[in-house]
């Protein structure tokens, strides 16, 4: 955003703006707890009370200015134009739209390897997904090796099919190498889409295929998303996408991080959508941990509205 000359008034009413207030107006959702707000993004608990917020995961805080800053991931200038609303808002120039946007990474999927000989072995031998499985995602150009360091490649598309997203995985036995290409779009990351009114959320690809491999009687006809982190970027562009989805699986990891961001994605639901929510939770940490010590025939199931 361009420079943009705010009044001392206006600076004013934006660091003093009431927190959960701009918060219930962007959707999220709030639990009162005596004269405060409590307010979860992931595994980090803020404490709100006015304009002022504490995080007690990172122990800090601030103002709204800060809040908007820190959470929403704006500049100074973006977030006072948040919390005072339109009016400021129609100061940002269209051209300096166009030069942030031209400041973003172009999205270019990884090369292609002429064979996916180890990516395939990683996922069957490694991690113990099944066979068809992986075939049926390699077969849809969802998943190859890359030709430079013969990583996984987990491809995202938007729903014409248009590659947006792609996450990538290390294939050697002790590689925890794992990062999004960049200019990759959140909203789009790993998924599959099918003709059902059923979608499946999960933290990772793998954990996604996990649970398919599980659960594959006519798997196809639903539809997963894969985050790649705890946000819900992907489902709610997923929802805009398909409003016909009146069923929402939650399905990530068995510990703090996923569990509070399941209660939130699921709260941040009910109040945008109407929706009610199943969460699905692994009996061991991930999706991946129950499909190779187990065999994943079981998880336990909470019921939120």
């Amino acid at each position: 955003m361009g420079y943009i000359r705010f009044t001392n008034e206006q600076k004013e009413q934006a660091h003093s703006a009431d927190i959960a207030e701009f918060l219930t107006s962007q959707g999220e959702a709030l639990k009162r707890v005596g004269s405060q707000y409590e307010w979860r993004d992931g595994a980090d608990k803020v404490l709100i009370r006015g304009n002022l917020w504490f995080s007690h995961y990172e122990q800090e805080g601030g103002d709204a200015v800060g809040f908007v800053k820190k959470y929403f991931d704006k500049s100074y200038a973006e977030a006072v134009t948040m919390l005072l609303g339109g009016g400021a808002a129609q100061a940002i120039s269209t051209a300096q739209k166009e030069r942030d946007k031209a400041q973003k990474p172009e999205f270019v999927l990884p090369k292609k390897n002429d064979n996916m000989r180890r990516a395939f072995a990683y996922l069957l031998m490694q991690r113990g997904i099944d066979r068809d499985i992986i075939c049926e995602f390699a077969r849809r150009g969802l998943i190859y090796e890359s030709a430079e360091h013969h990583n996984a490649v987990f491809v995202g598309c938007d729903k014409d099919g248009v590659p947006r997203h792609a996450h990538m995985r290390g294939t050697g036995s002790s590689s925890t190498f794992k990062c999004s290409v960049p200019g990759s779009e959140p909203e789009y990351s790993f998924n599959w889409r099918g003709t059902s009114d059923r979608l499946y959320l999960f933290e990772a690809p793998i954990d996604m295929m996990s649970f398919i491999s599980m659960h594959k009687n006519e798997w196809y006809e639903h539809n997963y998303a894969a985050a790649c982190s705890v946000a819900d970027r992907v489902l709610f562009q997923f929802l805009n996408d398909r409003p016909d989805i009146n069923e929402v699986f939650l399905c990530l990891d068995n510990d703090a991080a996923g569990q509070s961001a399941e209660r939130r994605i699921s709260d941040k639901l009910f109040v945008t959508k109407g929706l009610t929510t199943s969460i699905l939770v692994p009996l061991h940490k991930d999706w991946n941990e129950d499909l190779t010590n187990t065999g994943g025939d079981e998880c336990r199931e909470l019921q939120f509205s």
